[in-house]
């Protein structure tokens, strides 16, 4: 009996969106997350998970007008999902999201990444037009590494339903039902069989559910929070949020496009003794930047509240081939609420004519 009132609790956001949903009107379907979300892999958007079950919403509603909201950036961590997730997904209001950074939030601190992963789902939770949330995990194929415990925490604590690929597409491949080749070519991001069987196991669940909407449920409240919680309220600051002082560095001018175009809106330093500095007050810090695959790139001293020391060192070398890397480093987590001074400086002694070195944002909770 337990049991099913836990169900109850967890899919009442997702029936009550699909009860609007079968009276007609408009309604706005997102998805927030890596690559995978982002559509990586697949040979046209269309074909990715994500499209196809935006179609499935669709196709069972057809009263309804749907719009479609893809978040999806790839190589991103729920770090910077919980920085970046107003303009890129909330400020549209979707009626319901899927939640996808399983395969993301890959680091030596498992706590910080869940503290983040639940920056993003109070986010998501405490709108006030009370958006159902899905949460997605993926998985490496060739090994079965996901961080889909570690969110499923945070789900259960939120009475969030989730679909898991390690449970379902990934044990089809160890039986041979499936080959590896056959869905993915890099163990990892689904090709165009590969999204539609993703797609398959959300839809699968979202049918179980619509068949059963129209039962009464109760809405649970939003609990208080199962961690420390410093980035439910995290924001990024860039060229359009923070005026530092420059001393050498200069502000990209180059306009932005989309959400996808990433490597815009921050401070380029170019040569030796460039300099930028901040003063903002926050508890948690980290600085983002540019791993560049066209090497040699420059790199980049951090200063911390005058602490020369221990510098940080910001590597702007990326040493994979799958393009440049919007790296984000903490340097203060759960530190002193006050405020703090981060100066960032270009040091001699580099080759000539590297790549220049590129501060995208500063995220501070």
């Amino acid at each position: 009996m337990e049991n099913r009132k836990t169900d109850q609790l967890a899919f009442a956001r997702l029936k009550n969106c699909m009860r609007r949903a079968e009276k007609g009107g408009t309604m706005t379907i997102g998805f927030f997350g890596g690559s995978i979300t982002q559509g990586c892999s697949a040979t046209k958007h269309e074909n990715s998970y994500s499209f196809r079950v935006f179609k499935w919403w669709e196709k069972e509603f057809p009263r309804t007008e749907f719009s479609y909201v893809n978040g999806g950036i790839g190589g991103t961590s729920s770090h910077f999902g919980a920085a970046r997730i107003w303009q890129d997904l909330l400020m549209y209001q979707p009626d319901m999201v899927v939640v996808d950074f399983s395969v993301n939030d890959i680091g030596d601190d498992e706590a910080f990444f869940q503290e983040t992963y639940e920056g993003v789902i109070r986010r998501i939770l405490t709108c006030f037009w009370e958006p159902a949330v899905l949460i997605l995990n993926n998985v490496y194929y060739d090994s079965g590494f996901t961080v889909q415990e570690s969110h499923n925490e945070i789900g259960a604590w939120y009475h969030i339903p989730h679909v898991s690929m390690k449970d379902t597409l990934y044990r089809k491949v160890e039986k041979g039902i499936y080959r590896r080749d056959e869905i993915t070519q890099d163990g990892l991001h689904p090709n165009d069989r590969g999204h539609e069987l993703v797609a398959s196991e959300i839809i699968a669940l979202l049918g179980r559910i619509k068949a059963h909407m129209w039962e009464e449920e109760e809405m649970p409240p939003v609990p208080d929070a199962m961690t420390a919680n410093a980035y439910e309220h995290a924001r990024r600051l860039t060229i359009r949020e923070a005026v530092p002082e420059l001393a050498g560095f200069r502000i990209d001018t180059e306009e932005k496009t989309g959400h996808l175009d990433v490597f815009k809106n921050g401070w380029i330093g170019g040569g030796a003794g460039e300099r930028i500095l901040f003063e903002e007050e926050a508890s948690c810090i980290a600085v983002q930047y540019r791993k560049s695959i066209a090497r040699p790139a420059l790199c980049a001293k951090l200063v911390l509240d005058g602490d020369h020391e221990h510098p940080w060192v910001l590597d702007g070398n990326f040493r994979e081939d799958w393009g440049d890397s919007a790296q984000i480093l903490p340097i203060l987590h759960h530190g002193q609420q006050k405020m703090h001074r981060i100066e960032i400086e270009i040091p001699g002694g580099q080759p000539e004519g590297a790549t220049p070195f590129y501060l995208l944002s500063l995220i501070l909770a």
